[in-house]
């Protein structure tokens, strides 16, 4: 009894899911074989086997099992939705030059970028081969218009994120690009491969929107005061990187001309100095922004906890409720 009580929302959703996650897990390594090009497992396999939580397939069989669903469309479907990210996440190390993910050398590091990319259109071609073997148009222009979104957000930031005209409607946009769309979709056709009715479907997506967005204003908000163990990126590394993220945004809307100064110099200009991550906390203290970054991930949460009313009353269903709980229990 005391091990269910200390587990994590993902951990008891994964055990619950198990029978279903290995059989993703089983169809993602076959699917990401190739038989003219080995280097392609080799660069999947180091980001699929890197130890993520795997969330976004889990909420595709969460809905699917919430809505009384009994075939075998759903697996293909959650590894659909996990090469896309894989996809995604292949990408943009290349776009962000980053080194490190998960605590691990990233595969553009490790292999180089050409390889990244490459690898990154294949497991895109993978996934629009999966989702057409459902058969289902639905699912198909789902998934189809998420990957577009996700594209488009990705592109959105790269022009916003060092723009200090970025406000908050904007930030809500490229979130909802680069992190919700996909959750979205992910949970939505779970609803539509079980045939739920419309205002099930819809209620699947605005939860999945809703646990997005909270999700990635979260992770916005640790790297200005989370455990760098945890976490695996060290506190400021947004700063660092130029990016206007929520509780930045937040001060620069409050800022006076000097302070508007200095985020000039250190976000669009990128003339930063010794001191400066320092000076960036202060502002953010001084205008209480990251009180209220989290305040927002608060809202979001219990959106995406209403959207579940419409439901069914399920074990499954409790613990999508506690996942999103979980995903802004981790700010202080």
């Amino acid at each position: 009894m005391d091990q269910v009580v200390t587990q994590k929302p993902h951990e008891l959703l994964a055990e619950t899911l198990s029978t279903k996650m290995a059989a993703v897990n089983t169809l993602i390594q076959t699917r990401m074989a190739s038989e003219h090009a080995p280097r392609i497992p080799e660069v999947t396999a180091h980001l699929v086997n890197a130890g993520g939580k795997r969330l976004r397939p889990m909420l595709t069989l969460a809905a699917a099992k919430l809505c009384g669903y009994a075939g075998e469309d759903d697996v293909k479907l959650a590894a659909t939705v996990e090469f896309i990210h894989t996809a995604t996440l292949l990408h943009d190390d290349v776009v962000d030059e980053s080194g490190q993910r998960r605590g691990r050398p990233t595969a553009n590091l490790l292999w180089d970028n050409k390889s990244s990319v490459l690898v990154g259109d294949y497991l895109f071609s993978r996934s629009f081969q999966l989702m057409v073997e459902t058969g289902s148009l639905q699912v198909l222009d789902i998934l189809a218009n998420a990957s577009a979104t996700i594209a488009e957000g990705e592109v959105l930031q790269m022009t916003a994120a060092s723009d200090l005209k970025t406000d908050e409607s904007i930030y809500l946009q490229v979130v909802r690009g680069k992190t919700a769309a996909l959750f979205s979709a992910a949970t939505q056709v779970g609803g539509v491969i079980a045939e739920a009715s419309d205002a099930q479907v819809q209620a699947l997506y605005d939860y999945g929107d809703a646990l997005g967005i909270a999700f990635q204003i979260a992770d916005d908000l640790l790297d200005y005061q989370g455990d760098a163990k945890a976490t695996g990126k060290n506190v400021g590394d947004d700063f660092r990187e130029r990016k206007l993220t929520l509780p930045v945004i937040k001060a620069v809307a409050q800022a006076t001309d000097e302070e508007r100064a200095f985020w000039t110099r250190t976000i669009e200009k990128g003339r930063q100095e010794d001191g400066d991550l320092e000076q960036a906390l202060t502002l953010m203290a001084k205008y209480q922004t990251l009180e209220a970054t989290r305040a927002d991930a608060l809202v979001w949460a219990a959106k995406a906890k209403d959207a579940l009313n419409a439901l069914p009353e399920t074990a499954i269903r409790t613990m999508l409720v506690d996942l999103a709980d979980y995903v802004v229990a981790r700010l202080h």
